[in-house]
C-alpha cells in the first residue's frame, strides 16, 4: 500500500475485520463490528510468516513491513513471535501502527520493543473528548491509556511517531489541542504527526481540518510536529500492467479507501490503468465512489 509516512508499505493484517478496542468516528474502515479487549491468535503466526516469505521472494522489496490492517493489531497475542520471525528473514524495518490503547499491558508492550518504529495515536486531551472521538471499549480507561504511552516511551529504544487526528469542530480548538500537546510532552515521541480525515469516515458528519489551520496548530506541540503529507514518501516505479490487477486492487480497497493515485503508487502501475480497473470494479458493483476533501475515493 502507498503510505503517507512509510513509502511503500507491505501490510500484515493480524485481526479480522473489524476487531478493535475503539470505534473511532473517523475510521476509514467504517464502524467497529467487534469492539473487544480479547487477545488471541486470530491468524496463525506460522502461516503469516510463510506468506510473507513468498511475498518477499518476488524481489520487490517494500520500504517497511507494517503491522496494521483491518483492526487493532495488538489484539493478536503472537506479536513477539511474529516480529522475531520477520527479523530472521529480512532487514526491512518493521513498523507497528496501533491506537496505543493497550500499551499499559506488559504482554503487549514487551513484544513491540523489537519493532523498529511504533506509531500510536492520541486524539484527545481528556476523557470526555476521548469518549466522543474514539468511542473506546468500556474496559479502557483514558488515564491508564495515557500512562501506558508514557511508560512505553520510557523503555522503548526505537522510534515513536505519535499520530494526532484532528477533526473540524471537535478537537481542533486551541484549548483542546493544548491538552493533547501537554500529554505529548509527557510521552516524548520522536515526532508528532498531525492528521485529519482525508478518507471517507465512519460517521458522515466528520469534517477535515483545513491545512492552514493544522499548520498553525503545529506550533503548540513541544516535540517536532509535522503535518502528514497527502501522498506517500516515495513513488513506486511503473511496471508492466499484466496480471489480474483487478483482484489486487480490490484487495487494497478492502483494507482502506483509495484514490486512483494510491493504487497507481501502491501497485506500481500507470494511473490511467489504475483508473480503468477501478471504474470496472465500480461498474460491476464491487466498489463505489465517495468524495472526501475534494478527492474521489473508491471503497470496496
Amino acid at each position: 500500500m502507498p503510505s503517507r509516512r512509510l513509502g511503500r508499505s507491505l501490510g500484515i493484517d493480524l485481526v479480522p475485520f473489524k476487531a478493535c478496542t475503539y470505534d473511532c468516528i473517523y475510521c476509514q474502515l467504517g464502524r467497529t463490528t467487534d469492539r473487544t479487549l480479547k487477545r488471541k491468535e486470530y491468524v496463525p503466526v506460522d502461516g503469516v510468516l510463510e506468506e510473507l516469505a513468498r511475498k518477499l521472494s518476488d524481489g520487490d522489496a517494500p520500504d517497511f513491513i507494517s503491522l496494521a490492517g483491518s483492526g487493532e493489531p495488538t489484539l493478536h497475542d503472537g506479536l513477539g513471535r511474529l516480529i522475531s520471525g520477520i527479523k530472521s528473514m529480512t532487514k526491512i524495518p518493521v513498523a507497528a501502527i496501533t491506537n496505543g490503547s493497550l500499551l499499559w499491558d506488559r504482554d503487549v508492550a514487551e513484544p513491540l520493543m523489537s519493532a523498529d518504529l511504533v506509531i500510536p495515536s492520541l486524539d484527545a486531551g481528556d476523557a470526555a473528548m476521548f469518549g466522543r472521538i474514539n468511542r473506546p471499549h468500556p474496559g479502557i480507561d483514558f488515564d491508564r491509556m495515557v500512562r501506558g504511552l508514557v511508560g512505553f516511551r520510557q523503555k522503548y529504544r526505537g522510534r515513536i511517531w505519535l499520530e494526532v487526528m484532528l477533526l473540524d469542530g471537535l478537537n481542533d480548538s486551541e484549548p483542546a489541542v493544548r491538552k493533547i500537546a501537554e500529554l505529548a510532552g509527557r510521552i516524548r515521541p520522536d515526532r508528532v504527526q498531525l492528521n485529519t480525515a482525508a478518507r471517507p469516515p465512519a460517521e458522515g458528519a466528520v469534517r477535515p481540518v483545513p491545512f492552514c489551520r493544522m499548520r498553525e496548530l503545529t506550533n503548540l506541540f513541544p516535540a517536532p510536529a509535522e503535518i502528514i503529507a497527502s501522498g506517500p514518501g516515495k513513488s513506486a516505479k511503473v511496471e508492466s500492467e499484466g496480471g489480474n490487477q483487478g483482484e489486487k486492487i480490490l484487495a487494497m480497497l478492502r483494507r482502506r479507501p483509495c484514490t486512483a493515485e494510491d493504487v497507481s503508487k501502491g501497485l506500481g502501475i500507470h494511473r490511467l490503468a489504475a483508473l480503468k480497473e477501478l471504474e470496472a470494479l465500480a461498474k460491476k458493483g464491487e466498489a463505489r465512489k465517495a468524495e472526501t476533501g475534494g478527492s474521489w475515493f473508491y471503497v470496496a
